[in-house]
């Protein structure tokens, strides 16, 4: 099976799990599969030989425990260093099309963010000066920023999968991430210079522009 079939696979025989033994099969599978550096189809193959594993263990009688002991997140980790690291090549098809899904959304959410405040609150036009330098240099500078924060995400992600943290606190820590992340942004749009030829635009470029990197983002996902 491929690495899709493998998924599909996975998520309709976990409904055939307990209760209890889904949500300790599960906290190990969030936290194999946010191990973004390794193969994803030799994890997807992993995860369902365990999941064969606890399922035969269920007809049984055994519990999850029984089968993978106390300590999930430490058989976890010994899974994730016999997994083989994703090669070069695939890892930079990853990086572009990562990147070009982001300035996809950065260039349709700013469309539609323009067309909002022009018809419903009238408050700007849809045609607009900028500076192109200062444009690519705040692009440039976004682009690593938004792929630290990804990686500081799914640390925490991993982090958290096999502790029972408060939902509340939960909130308030992804409040106050999310918070500073577009904070950043806009301190650095904010004391960007202004530089390069100034050149007309219209808010209708970026939604174009967004359609066209997201359809070339999706085609590259096509390759991996």
């Amino acid at each position: 099976m491929n690495t899709k079939e493998l998924i599909k696979a996975n998520n309709d025989k976990r409904k055939l799990l307990t209760k209890e033994t889904q949500k300790y099969y599960e906290d190990m599978l969030i936290y194999i599969r946010l191990s973004y550096d390794k193969s994803e189809h030799e994890t997807e193959e992993i995860l369902t030989e365990m999941l064969d594993h606890l399922l035969e263990a269920q007809e049984d009688g055994k519990t999850a425990v029984d089968v993978f002991g106390e300590n999930p997140k430490q058989y976890a980790d010994d899974i994730i260093g016999e997994l083989p690291k994703i090669v070069t090549k695939k890892r930079i098809k990853y990086m572009g099309m990562g990147i070009l899904y982001f300035l996809a959304a950065l260039a349709i959410l700013s469309a539609l963010f323009n067309v909002v405040e022009h018809y419903l609150l009238d408050l700007n036009e849809l045609t607009y000066k900028i500076y192109l330098g200062t444009q690519i240099a705040n692009l440039m500078i976004a682009i690593p920023i938004a792929f630290l924060q990804l990686i500081v995400i799914l640390h925490y992600l991993r982090w958290e999968t096999f502790k029972n943290i408060n939902k509340v606190l939960a909130f308030f820590i992804y409040w106050i991430f999310g918070l500073t992340s577009i904070g950043l942004f806009f301190v650095i749009i904010y004391f960007m210079p202004s530089f390069g030829p100034l050149i007309e635009w219209n808010v209708w470029f970026n939604l174009i522009i967004g359609v066209v990197l997201y359809v070339l983002a999706r085609s590259v996902k096509s390759f991996i």
